[in-house]
C-alpha cells in the first residue's frame, strides 16, 4: 500500500540569483566599453588620454561580445538589449559605411599603375636588407620613410637599393624629424608642409607606364605627424590640419606615413573630409586605403616593446579618383612600426 509522503514546496532562488550575477557581470564588463564608445561617438577636441584610449577602440568588439555572452546567459532583457546595441555600435565602428571608397575610373580612362610602400624606420633603426627584400619581392615603385637617417642610408644603398629603387630625395636626421623618398621614377622636390616639428616633404613623382606609354603626376606628402602626447596634442591637430590643406588641392595626392592617428580619431576623420581650406580634391572623401580594405585589424604600431595591443596609425591615404587595391602590412626587424604597402592606380594626363 503507498503512502502519500509530505509534501513539500519548491522554491528555486539559486538559477534566481545565478541569473542576476551573470547580468552584473555582463554590465561590469560592459561599462568600460560603454565609456569609450562615448567619446568615440561624440566629436570632441578630448584631452590626451582620451585621445589615446580612442586608438585601441577597435579592440573593444572583443568585451561587448563577451558582454553580450554573458547577458545571454542572465536572461535579463534589458541588459541583453543594453549589451547588443553596444556590440552593434562597434562593428559599425570596426567596419565603417563613412569609409572614403576609391572612385570609380572612367573604363576609358588611361591608368598608370603604381606599388608604393611607406615605413617609419624608427631613428633608422629598422633593418636595411629587409627593406630591400620587401620593396624587391614585392615590385614596389615607390617607398617613403620616416625617421631617416645617414646610417639607414648608407645601410640601404649597401644592401641594393639602388638596384630597385634608384631615384632618391632624402633629408636624414638623427632625431626623428628625417626623411626621404626612393622611387623608380624621377622625383621633384615641391616643398615642405609649414611649421611642423617632423619634416613633412612634398615631392612630385612623375609616373610612366612601360607597357601603355601612359603618364601621370603624382604629389607625394611624407606624413610624419607629432604624437598625441601632454601639451604637444595641440601640434598633433595642427599637423594632420596642414596634411588635410594639402589633400584638398587639386591634382593626384598620394598622403603617406606615420599620421599618429587611427580612423578612430575624429580628427582623423575630418582630414579624410576635403575643402578644408576651401579648395577641393575631386569631390570626395580622401580614401584611407587600408579602412577602405577591411584592414582595421592589422595594426602597424607597436611591433615591439611593451605588450600593447596593436593599433593602426600609419596609413596609405590617396585623392578618392586615385584607385586601390593590394593593401597589406609587414612587419620589419628593428622598427617599432610595420611597413604597409598596396597597389595604386593612377589616372593620367
Amino acid at each position: 500500500m503507498t503512502h502519500p509522503g509530505t509534501a513539500v514546496m519548491e522554491t528555486r532562488p539559486a538559477p534566481r540569483r545565478a541569473s542576476l550575477a551573470w547580468s552584473v557581470v555582463a554590465l561590469l564588463v560592459a561599462l568600460p566599453v560603454a565609456g569609450v564608445s562615448m567619446f568615440r561617438g561624440f566629436p570632441a577636441e578630448w584631452p590626451v588620454i582620451v585621445v589615446q584610449l580612442l586608438s585601441f577602440t577597435p579592440w573593444m568588439v572583443l568585451p561587448s561580445a563577451f558582454a553580450l555572452v554573458l547577458a545571454l546567459v542572465g536572461r535579463r532583457r534589458w541588459v541583453t538589449i543594453t549589451t547588443a546595441a553596444l556590440l552593434a555600435a562597434q562593428l559599425f565602428w570596426l567596419f565603417p559605411l563613412d569609409a572614403g571608397k576609391p572612385e570609380s575610373l572612367r573604363a576609358a580612362g588611361a591608368t598608370v599603375p603604381l606599388r608604393v610602400m611607406s615605413l617609419n624606420s624608427e631613428y633608422g633603426e629598422a633593418d636595411a636588407a629587409s627593406i630591400v627584400e620587401l620593396v624587391r619581392d614585392n615590385g614596389i615603385q615607390l617607398l617613403s620613410i620616416q625617421e631617416h637617417t645617414q646610417g639607414l642610408e648608407d645601410a640601404l644603398r649597401s644592401a641594393g637599393m639602388e638596384d630597385v629603387l634608384p631615384n632618391l630625395l632624402s633629408e636624414p636626421n638623427d632625431d626623428a624629424s628625417g626623411g626621404a623618398v626612393f622611387s623608380a621614377f624621377p622625383l621633384e622636390p615641391v616643398g615642405l608642409l609649414p611649421d611642423t616639428p617632423f619634416r613633412m616633404d612634398v615631392t612630385r613623382v612623375l609616373l610612366t607606364d612601360s607597357a601603355s606609354g601612359a603618364e601621370a603626376s603624382l604629389n607625394l606628402t611624407n606624413v610624419h605627424a607629432l604624437p598625441p602626447v601632454d601639451e604637444r596634442i595641440d601640434q598633433w591637430r595642427s599637423d594632420l590640419e596642414k596634411v588635410a590643406r594639402q589633400g584638398s588641392r587639386p591634382g593626384n595626392h598620394l598622403l603617406m606615413g606615420d599620421f599618429n592617428a587611427t580612423y578612430d580619431h575624429s580628427e582623423f576623420r575630418a582630414f579624410l573630409d576635403p575643402g578644408l581650406d576651401g579648395t577641393s580634391s575631386g569631390g570626395g572623401k580622401l580614401v584611407d586605403v587600408g579602412t577602405a580594405s577591411g584592414g582595421r585589424f592589422a595594426p602597424t604600431w607597436p611591433m615591439e616593446g611593451p605588450p600593447l595591443p596593436g593599433i593602426v596609425i600609419d596609413h596609405i591615404v590617396s585623392s578618392p579618383h586615385i584607385g586601390s587595391s593590394g593593401y597589406a602590412v609587414h612587419r620589419v626587424p628593428g622598427s617599432d612600426h610595420a611597413a604597409i604597402m598596396a597597389r595604386l592606380l593612377i589616372p593620367a594626363g
